[in-house]
């Protein structure tokens, strides 16, 4: 799950994203409108923490266009304790949570988790499929009742590509989704194709049917029969 970070107090910040990756999100951050714009652009977030009063632009014009470009994020606003009529703008734009400032970072992480598990898995905190389970909550997956022991990037790498189960994903997707925006570009995809074949193999080893395919040329599938 990617998660972006729009603020311009680099100790917030810096505290938010190192509070998020040790929940397993992988975090951008974006401390100026222009830099926020590009990279709210350019790429595809889970969630956007958005601060709304940011060196060369107010972050409300950010969210109007995500909205007018029907963009799925969820969006949580970060304000100063006393603009409330900042987070009514918010939320009459389309914001679906605020936090003021100072807030706990254990109830971000909540709000955080919340509103994904709204918008992406319908208010779920398990996926099921036949013998595959993942909880998106604890963070786990179990074949046949039995806890399957993978790491981070395997439990990231099969949820994102059962979450878009009979769409072929492409490499440079998975490997954006895995690394995150700040890695750039990629010379090659090795690292993709050893997690592919570790995650399949702890996978069905455990009893689950192969519902990851390798489609030549463009990337990767996760199978399921209609």
């Amino acid at each position: 799950m990617k998660i972006l970070i729009i603020e311009d107090e680099k100790e917030l910040s810096r505290n938010m994203s190192e509070y998020l990756e040790a929940e397993n999100y992988n975090c951008d951050i974006a401390a100026d409108f222009e830099t926020a714009t590009a990279k709210s652009e350019a790429f595809d977030y889970d969630c956007i923490l958005l601060d709304i009063s940011l060196p060369g632009g107010n972050g409300l014009n950010i969210l109007k266009e995500l909205k007018a470009n029907n963009r799925s994020e969820g969006i949580i606003i970060i304000s100063a304790r006393n603009s409330i009529d900042d987070r009514i703008k918010g939320l009459n734009l389309g914001a679906d949570d605020y936090l003021s400032k100072p807030f706990h970072l254990s109830e971000l992480g909540a709000r955080v988790a919340a509103i994904i598990r709204r918008r992406r898995f319908g208010g779920n905190k398990t996926l099921s499929l036949n013998e595959l389970e993942i909880n998106t909550e604890a963070k786990t997956v179990l074949v046949n009742n039995t806890y399957v022991d993978i790491t981070r990037k395997e439990y990231d790498l099969l949820l994102y590509l059962f979450i878009n189960k009979n769409r072929v994903i492409s490499k440079n997707a998975i490997a954006e989704h895995l690394s995150g925006s700040e890695e750039g570009f990629f010379d090659n995809f090795d690292f993709i194709y050893t997690h592919i074949k570790n995650l399949k193999r702890k996978l069905t080893t455990a009893g689950c049917e192969d519902y990851i395919r390798s489609v030549y040329g463009m990337g990767y599938k996760f199978e399921v029969k209609l």
